[in-house]
């Protein structure tokens, strides 16, 4: 996912200009100044480099972030009340969860490593996307937080916009990153979800049923790609290893059509069981299914088919030697008149 670039910051700047032009009055005094002050006897001091510039004005940053902490986090909860984000969490959890991105990312700010942000965020990932959270949500919150940080640096320093230009500076590439980190580890946090609950569906999509002892039916409904016939025959397999399984049923009524690469790997899972000690009946081949299967070449001679499942198991308890009995029902009497 390429990193969002967001400027918040640049409203601030846009007000800074417009004051610029309203407003003359002298800088205030500040820790760090514009220039290099001389030493006695002349000698100007060494120049202070862009890093050890950015670092320490960082530092000045995270102060004030530590010193407003408990303003700013509560200024940064009411709008995100007032946009109606995390609607799905109480007023409670949303101030609990602002407390604690607030401290991730001041530590940031301090530190410049992610690595207890990016933890945290797949935690929060986890507790928030099944609760509906949307990719949008999170990174709207985040902009915000940006926005109230940016504000009060403004706020701080509206008196010198040299110094408050060079903050600005220094800010917006590790917010940046911070908002970078946030929505990468959603995302991902969010897709790997997605494919865990899509692994789930498959599964449940195919089950391996166990009829009697050595005896398994597949029933398969919905259409088949490759993806998902890799997967019927890993479950299948692992059906027959787990059941000892002799004859297996597999069930293909409810599948409308299938590929030359489908159809070729049915003939490779029934090769497959064979090998694994189990024989494998096809039931329910549609008309369909079964031109498809003549026109594309499959070799029939592997395919051990039955008209309908019932068929089918019938066969698969030939095979296993058992012996259906039928039995008449007696009828009751008659009554005598």
């Amino acid at each position: 996912m390429p990193a969002p670039s967001f400027h918040p910051s640049s409203k601030i700047r846009n007000l800074m200009a417009k004051k610029a032009k309203t407003s003359r009055a002298p800088a205030s005094p500040t820790t760090l100044p514009s220039q290099p002050e001389e030493r006695p006897g002349g000698s100007p001091p060494p120049a202070r480099s862009y890093r050890d510039d950015s670092d320490f004005l960082l530092r000045q940053l995270v102060s004030h972030l530590r010193e407003n902490r408990t303003q700013l986090r509560e200024v940064w909860a009411r709008n995100i009340l007032d946009a109606k984000l995390l609607s799905s969490m109480t007023k409670e959890e949303i101030f609990s969860e602002v407390t604690s991105v607030y401290d991730n990312y001041v530590e940031v700010l301090e530190t410049g490593s992610v690595d207890a942000l990016q933890a945290y965020a797949r935690s929060l990932s986890e507790r928030i996307i099944p609760r509906g959270v949307e990719t949008q949500e999170v990174i709207s919150i985040v902009l915000l937080l940006r926005d109230v940080l940016a504000r009060s640096l403004f706020k701080k320093y509206q008196h010198d916009f040299d110094l408050l230009n060079r903050v600005l500076d220094a800010y917006e590439p590790a917010a940046n990153r911070i908002a970078n980190t946030v929505a990468v580890s959603f995302v991902d946090e969010r897709e790997r979800i997605i494919r865990q609950q899509q692994e789930a569906i498959r599964e449940l999509s195919t089950p391996v049923l166990q009829v009697r002892e050595r005896l398994l039916i597949l029933p398969i409904i919905g259409v088949i790609d490759s993806q998902r016939a890799k997967q019927i025959t890993e479950q299948l397999l692992r059906g027959i290893r787990n059941n000892r399984a002799k004859v297996v049923v597999v069930d293909i009524t409810g599948v409308p059509t299938i590929d030359s690469t489908v159809a070729n790997n049915v003939v490779q899972t029934v090769e497959a069981s064979r090998l694994m000690g189990a024989g494998v009946i096809i039931t329910g081949l549609s008309s369909e299914i079964a031109q498809t299967l003549v026109t594309i070449g499959v070799d029939l001679s592997k395919l051990n088919a039955v008209g309908d499942l019932q068929g089918g198991i019938e066969l698969a308890e030939k095979m296993l030697g058992y012996k259906v009995r039928t039995t008449e029902m007696a009828l009751p009497p008659a009554p005598l008149v």
